[in-house]
């Protein structure tokens, strides 16, 4: 994207290094793992000395290729594309996406992610919790009915404002407010009777943005957070320091690097969140100014062993292929891959 920085902070040295050295340490051990063309899974029990345990457990967004909920985003890649595009980086495991971007029947579902050898893991579900709750809970049950009968684990709620996009977003009042908490929480006992956990996802252009309203939230509602690094530090959080402070509350990553400048433009108001992302305020893992490596540390370290979502969310142009979203995810991976060979090597 235009605009976009390297810092050239990598912890691998060597940018050129195969993938397929590298997915023993990136991967889950049951996971495939890439030898030259071919793939191999180990069965359980199996341990290879060659191939270390890795304790990340690694998954893909859609929002990766440039696929969002806001109308008018960008061009908008087809699911066979991405999907695609995600399983030749060895990827097993997706978030859905916006709702009618892949099939809502299950069957149908399954059957196409099957095709490219990945799963479900949940996904993201932003609706208004702070004004009829019986249409939030609705959407949810729904979303949650889908994502039990795909085997997916984790439904990830925003409070959403009611309005298109995240460009703009009004104050709560006090009484709003608690709607929001009284219907998170009937969301969350609605989707644990389909077997999933729920998670509040902290975003920018939602009713919990800004760090006092994360810390609101989590002092006024029991749900778990989904932390994502990149609204976080756009709202003006410190991720490592908040994923550290409410490590036991930590239910599901979302990892984002961020131009720490852009976000600075967002928060001031200076810059709209959408023009920040196509002026590439997300960048790869390790190329921004998130410290990506300290906060897997402190959540290893913790005892987080949950997903952790590659997410760089990106607009496309109508010229714009998967190339260059493939690219950027590849060079993600990599620096993922550095992190999980350094934890497979320390007992915690």
């Amino acid at each position: 994207m235009e605009g976009r920085i390297f810092r050239g902070r990598d912890i691998l040295k060597s940018p050129a290094e195969p993938l397929d050295t590298l997915w023993s340490t990136l991967h889950s051990w049951s996971a495939p793992i890439r030898l030259g063309n071919n793939s191999i899974t180990p069965k359980v029990g199996e341990i290879s000395m060659t191939q270390p345990l890795n304790p990340l457990r690694i998954a893909a967004a859609p929002i990766s290729w440039g696929v969002c909920e806001v109308p008018g985003w960008g061009h908008v890649l087809d699911s066979r594309t991405v999907l695609s595009a995600m399983s030749a980086l060895g990827l097993t495991a997706t978030e859905l996406g916006p709702p009618g971007y892949l099939p809502r029947d299950p069957g149908e579902l399954r059957t196409l992610l099957g095709e490219f050898g990945m799963t479900m893991l949940g996904g993201f579900l932003a609706v208004a919790l702070h004004r009829d709750p019986d249409r939030a809970i609705a959407a949810a049950e729904e979303t949650a009915a889908l994502f039990a009968a795909t085997g997916a684990e984790v439904l990830v709620l925003a409070a959403a404002t009611g309005l298109d996009g995240y460009d703009a977003r009004p104050q709560l009042s006090d009484s709003e407010w608690r709607t929001l908490i009284e219907t998170a929480g009937a969301i969350r006992d609605l989707a644990a009777g389909h077997g999933l956990r729920t998670v509040l996802h902290p975003h920018v252009g939602t009713h919990v943005e800004s760090e006092a309203e994360v810390e609101r939230f989590v002092a006024d509602s029991d749900l778990d957070l989904c932390l994502d690094t990149g609204h976080l530090l756009i709202g003006g959080a410190d991720p490592v320091k908040l994923a550290q402070r409410h490590a036991n509350r930590i239910g599901h990553i979302h990892l984002k690097d961020v131009r720490a400048e852009l976000a600075d433009k967002i928060r001031s108001g200076a810059l709209e969140y959408s023009e920040a992302v196509r002026q590439g305020v997300y960048v790869p893992l390790g190329d921004g100014d998130v410290d990506i490596d300290a906060l897997v540390r402190a959540l290893h370290a913790a005892g987080y062993r949950g997903w952790y979502v590659i997410e760089q969310d990106a607009a496309l142009r109508p010229t714009d292929s998967a190339e260059l979203p493939s690219r950027d995810a590849e060079r993600s991976l990599r620096h993922l891959a550095g992190i999980g060979s350094a934890l497979a090597s320390v007992r915690i």
